[in-house]
């Protein structure tokens, strides 16, 4: 519990880290979404009533509903395995995205300090030349095409860095005041 408080307080610098760098949900979707690639197996398209913010809210106060649950009754129930297994269950069948941006309890929490990130990925549009691939691969589909240019949503940007290395350009960079 220590490790996702101080992750909570840190997304109010350095945004969602966290679930790009530590998370073993994150860790264990990308592993599944490589053999997934390296085997031709296609995912499921994320149906659009699980795209609403009521889900993300919903999922968010079930957690909350448990964790207070756990502490009034004293009572051990399995709440991070379980959510563990279904991140696994969803990454089987659908892209990442589904768990990331609209599933994950945690990264829904974390999306608030995010918002608000002294440090976050961005993209030079002087240097950006729209080809879009950094939308293709993020694993959060947190690349989003504005009126010019392509920007990064701070709030779902895990960090991972797969925009940065995977711009032919180099002109996405993870730095402080972003635009």
């Amino acid at each position: 519990m220590g490790i996702f408080l101080i992750s909570v307080l840190l997304a109010l610098l350095f945004g969602r880290i966290y679930c790009g760098w530590i998370c073993p949900i994150h860790t264990v979707t990308r592993g599944i979404t490589w053999i997934k690639k390296k085997l031709h197996i296609k995912s499921f398209r994320i149906p659009v009533s699980l795209t609403k913010p009521w889900v993300s809210i919903s999922v968010f106060g079930l957690f909350i509903a448990l964790f207070i649950f756990i502490m009034v009754s004293g009572k051990q129930l399995p709440v991070l395995p379980t959510f563990f297994s279904i991140g696994i269950i969803v990454a089987l069948f659908f892209p990442e995205e589904l768990w990331h941006r609209y599933l994950c309890p945690y990264g829904a929490l974390m999306s608030f300090p995010a918002r608000k990130a002294k440090y976050a990925m961005d993209i030079d549009p002087g240097a950006c030349n729209s080809c879009g691939r950094c939308m293709r691969i993020c694993p959060a589909k947190a690349v989003e095409k504005g009126e010019d240019n392509y920007e990064i949503l701070k709030k779902d940007c895990l960090v991972c860095m797969d925009c940065s290395r995977g711009c032919m350009q180099k002109s996405i960079r993870y730095r402080t005041e972003a635009r």
